[in-house]
């Protein structure tokens, strides 16, 4: 099931020079070799972009929405290419036959500009923009960063496509809860959605509707397309962004607030939602669905109570009991981190985990 990517296939056709295929060339090739033909509704589209040394934590990413989710998977996995054997080797063990397939893809942006594109905030980054054209066959993606945890099955964000108003396209959380310790409202040089602008980090996208939509811009009075519009808005901005991609999709969406959904901020946890404080009331009263590791928190002491959730994830065998192997060692070592603001509210950590095990017993005992 499209496993078996030909790495060097891929290479000798998509890294044209510049003077043979610009821009129409370039997504050309993305369209007429993108061969992941499906249907929404039969699965879930995942898609994760790692670079450098995001092999371990793209996989515990990887992991932990395998273990929960309902419907089928299909990963969509952008990576250098000396990580391709790695994830294929790790993902052919995966014990999950029939519900989770993947597909291997290389870094790839247009190529007379691709060296600006890459070298924008973090390396690869920038990847996730392309992803409307370059899956042009996929009609809805949810893409999320190499730090992300799942804590409750992929169904349940995937679900929030069903409530787009005619005019959305994709859905984000806020960057910020509290205006206080926001960033884009205190220091931002540039456009950005609502008060404290977006987090790029968990995004639920219409793709179909994405290719589809004239986007309104402070570049030109004429709306323009996602493909149209990237690199005009790099080439003004470049100067004044500081989260590469991130600062890109909050200046669209800054002109074009109709096309997107919030989805509240237990869905994209992140340290700033404890270390200064508790300020995620959703996570307070339902527990954490997705957390966001971002600022590196999953491999250094900073904030404990987050690498713990990382670790334990990461080291759990699949089959081995959930409550035994994973939950309640996960509690012990959470408890170990109240002296920290983020594990004096440890329990928000666990409460939908808690609840997601539960269920994931309750289907199975079901199903026997």
């Amino acid at each position: 099931r499209c496993k078996n990517l030909s790495v060097s296939f891929w290479n000798s056709y998509w890294m044209l020079p510049s003077d043979v295929c610009g821009m129409n060339c370039f997504w050309e090739a993305a369209f007429r070799y993108d061969y992941v033909k499906t249907r929404p509704s039969e699965k879930m589209h995942l898609a994760v972009v790692a670079c450098g040394e995001r092999l371990e934590e793209t996989v515990t990413m990887l992991r932990s929405a395998a273990i929960f989710s309902i419907k089928p998977l299909q990963f969509h996995i952008f990576a250098e290419d000396q990580l391709h054997e790695s994830f294929k080797d790790i993902l052919d063990d995966f014990p999950y036959e029939g519900k989770v397939n993947y597909t291997l893809y290389p870094i790839t942006f247009p190529t007379e500009s691709a060296a600006e594109w890459k070298k924008l905030f973090k390396p690869c980054a920038s990847q996730r923009l392309f992803l409307p054209l370059i899956l042009k066959n996929v009609d809805s993606l949810l893409y999320v960063d190499t730090d992300i945890l799942f804590l409750r099955p992929v169904d349940d964000i995937w679900s929030f496509l069903e409530k787009f108003n005619s005019t959305q396209i994709a859905a984000m959380a806020p960057e910020h809860e509290e205006p206080r310790i926001g960033w884009y409202n205190r220091f931002a040089r540039h456009p950005y959605y609502g008060v404290t602008g977006i987090n790029s980090g968990v995004m639920l996208m219409n793709m179909t509707r994405i290719r589809r939509k004239y986007f309104k811009n402070d570049m030109t009075p004429v709306r323009l397309q996602w493909g149209e519009i990237l690199m005009p808005l790099l080439k003004k901005y470049k100067l004044n962004i500081t989260w590469g991609d991130q600062d890109l999709l909050n200046i669209m969406f800054f002109h074009n607030p109709e096309s997107l959904y919030i989805f509240p901020c237990q869905w994209n946890y992140r340290p700033d939602h404890c270390i200064y404080g508790s300020n995620c009331k959703e996570a307070e009263e339902e527990g954490i669905f997705i957390l966001h590791g971002n600022r590196g928190v999953y491999h250094d002491d900073k904030q404990p109570t987050f690498r713990a959730v990382y670790e334990a994830i990461k080291n759990y065998s699949f089959g081995d009991d959930l409550v035994h192997s994973l939950l309640q060692p996960l509690e012990l070592e959470l408890q170990k981190t109240m002296h920290t603001y983020c594990g004096k509210v440890y329990k928000v950590f666990i409460k939908q985990l808690t609840k997601s095990i539960r269920d994931l017993h309750a289907r199975r005992s079901k199903g026997r």
